[in-house]
């Protein structure tokens, strides 16, 4: 026969672990006055023009909030990029989440907490180190246009730190953005 015990302390043990498992899980916190200033920062910096996909509304493209910040609709298939004229041009979907130009092609990154296709696994130190160095995830490929990474990488480590709070405290949104595409005759970006 199990005692009494025996029980409690299997018991105990028992919550304990489920404990520590749901603080693994529970989102990080974060102070408040940094969270709307990572707020401020974004709406003023005009991340959701590009980063927030634009659904048709009333008085035309408007942002789908719905979707905050979760870049480019992985389920928007376009078409090839356009033949372009040699100088100064570029082409943009209508949902400003794609470009095409002398780069090739870039997508507007995902910026919600979402772990698999998102910044969920970003720690703060890559968030600032990607945006000091043009690097995605601190150590990737090149960050390409139009993100302007470049005036970004001017801001305090206070307002990155600000901005990565507020990013991961948005909803997750699940979606995989495709890959940049080079351009042509070119095969991958280093």
């Amino acid at each position: 026969m199990i005692s009494t015990r025996r029980i409690l302390f299997t018991t105990a043990l028992a919550l304990v672990l489920l404990g520590l498992l749901a603080a693994s899980k529970s989102p990080q916190r974060f102070d408040s006055e940094k969270v709307a200033r990572g707020e401020y920062l974004v709406a003023a910096g005009g991340c959701n023009d590009c980063h927030t996909p634009h659904k048709m509304g009333p008085r035309g493209p408007e942002p789908d909030m719905t979707r905050l910040l979760s870049g480019h609709p992985e389920n928007t298939k376009l078409p090839p990029a356009p033949s372009l004229p040699s100088g100064p041009w570029i082409a943009v979907t209508i949902g400003d989440t794609a470009w095409s130009g002398p780069w090739g092609i870039s997508y507007s990154a995902n910026l919600t907490p979402d772990a698999d296709t998102g910044l969920g696994v970003w720690t703060e130190d890559m968030f600032i180190k990607a945006i000091r160095t043009g690097k995605h995830m601190s150590a990737g490929r090149a960050i390409l246009p139009p993100m302007p990474w470049q005036g970004l990488a001017k801001l305090t480590d206070q307002d990155l730190q600000s901005i990565y709070a507020y990013l991961k405290t948005i909803p997750a949104v699940k979606n995989r953005v495709p890959e940049a595409v080079p351009p042509m005759g070119e095969r991958k970006f280093e």
